[in-house]
């Protein structure tokens, strides 16, 4: 394998990695990685389209639902394109703004996921402490500004860390331990000094994703405690049973995260492979799990999903 450097390579350039060892059977490899995407694509796609459909699923929580697929959606089809060139194609190339232009979906979609879930728990908030106020307090008109206020986080926060490593210059190796642009891997290989772009975000993770899930966890402990407060056994698994989706989606979106910056801080020593498959999980088990937890915890989501396949087959 050439090796890439300045001499050979335009310095805007940039290699994308697939499975360290295992080149010679990436187009094997991707066959379970299509598969999950798949599912992925399907799975959110069709909880969109039933909850757009169903006017009896027009209410603040499936609004906040279809939020999350369709951040899910987002996030599934950012990294798609490369993993399909890298695994089928051996496309490794990809240039500069390109990378620019991914790594803004990717964290773009992973910070609106953060939100989303904040959101929801707020949701749950409401709907358990607060049920006679539910309806007057999450109208339409401010699911709708919670929306807009997500998108506006998103981009104010993500377009100023991508315009600080354009003033970057990149003079070394030029690959990349990812199947996508990364941030926190596109920012290692600079020549240059990157304390602030690091100071950056780090501010960043922890003014968002981590100010998220202390949000968050407040919430549960808030809903914990009035749910003691109800007397009948009944009524209380009947309001846990509620969250059910939710903490799973939080669950599976966090832990994979708090498991890939540990890896992107401190493991500068630790095999390729293990920085590859931790990052490939990061970004595809959130999109193809919350799909199927959604349709399997939520009973007016099955029902709907089952009244519309009956309707077609009929």
């Amino acid at each position: 394998m050439p090796s890439f450097n300045q001499s050979i390579f335009h310095p805007t350039v940039f290699f994308l990695t697939g499975i360290p060892g295992f080149e010679t059977y990436h187009a094997w490899i991707f066959i379970p990685f299509c598969c999950l995407y798949v599912i992925a694509i399907s799975g959110n796609g069709m909880i969109l389209f039933v909850i757009i459909t169903e006017s009896s699923l027009h209410e603040p929580m499936y609004y906040f639902l279809s939020m999350l697929s369709f951040t899910d959606l987002g996030l599934c089809l950012s990294t798609l394109v490369t993993m399909v060139g890298i695994f089928w194609f051996n496309t490794r190339e990809i240039s500069f703004d390109a990378c620019i232009g991914q790594m803004f979906f990717i964290h773009g979609f992973t910070l609106m996921e953060s939100s989303v879930l904040l959101a929801m728990a707020f949701d749950r908030y409401i709907a358990i402490c607060n049920p006679l106020r539910y309806a007057t307090i999450l109208t339409n008109s401010r699911i709708i500004k919670v929306g807009f206020a997500i998108v506006v986080r998103v981009t104010t926060v993500v377009v100023p860390l991508l315009l600080l490593l354009k003033r970057l210059s990149f003079c070394g190796s030029h690959v990349l331990h990812h199947s996508y642009c990364f941030h926190p891997d596109v920012m290692k290989l600079s020549c240059t000094d990157t304390k602030i772009n690091s100071a950056s975000g780090l501010a960043i993770v922890i003014s968002t994703a981590a100010l998220d899930s202390v949000l968050i966890l407040l919430s549960y402990v808030l809903i914990i405690h009035s749910v003691l407060s109800i007397a009948s056994p009944e009524e209380r698994k009947k309001a846990l049973g509620t969250c059910v989706s939710h903490t799973s989606a939080v669950a599976i979106f966090y832990i994979p995260m708090i498991s890939l910056s540990p890896v992107h801080r401190f493991g500068k020593h630790a095999p390729p492979l293990v920085h590859t498959l931790i990052a490939n999980i990061y970004l595809l088990i959130p999109p193809v799990m919350n799909p199927i937890i959604n349709s399997v915890k939520t009973k007016q989501i099955r029902k709907a999903m089952v009244k519309i396949f009956l309707s077609k087959l009929i």
